[in-house]
């Protein structure tokens, strides 16, 4: 597969498979790599021995067992190989803290996850047509 995969850091299981599923419906074909909390999300990104994951895409919860989704994204902004992929921060969560937060942290977006299927559908098609298709990935 020459596609990089998407890493979705998700730990609602349910959320994960709509996800996938919204994807394979719009046409998104990127390997989808599901990391269930902050910590596994670390390990691929940032593995301290092997081949890190180098994904075109993260989708970012921010409410994480283990390691929360905000300090996942500030230790990817803080390390060189990880610090220009893209990281939309997908959430249910409407706190303007969150968003003011994943912003200042170096999110690219920030989007609420839509509890309406079809309108999650529309969602998740933006975002791939935009940051696999439209945007111009960082070089390296």
């Amino acid at each position: 597969m020459t596609e990089r995969p998407i890493l979705l850091v998700e730990d609602n299981p349910d959320d994960a498979l709509l996800t996938v599923r919204a994807f394979t419906k719009n046409g998104i074909r990127n390997e989808v790599v599901v990391a269930t909390d902050g910590e596994q999300a670390l390990l691929r990104l940032l593995p301290a021995q092997g081949e890190a994951l180098r994904p075109a895409l993260v989708l970012l919860d921010i409410k994480l067992p283990k390691i929360d989704g905000l300090e996942v994204l500030q230790r990817l902004r803080e390390d060189e190989r990880t610090e220009n992929v893209p990281v939309v921060v997908l959430t249910t969560s409407n706190e303007e803290r969150d968003i003011a937060a994943s912003y200042k942290l170096g999110a690219n977006s920030f989007v609420r996850k839509p509890v309406v299927f079809e309108k999650f559908l529309s969602a998740v098609n933006a975002l791939g047509v935009y940051w696999l298709i439209v945007n111009e990935p960082a070089p390296g």
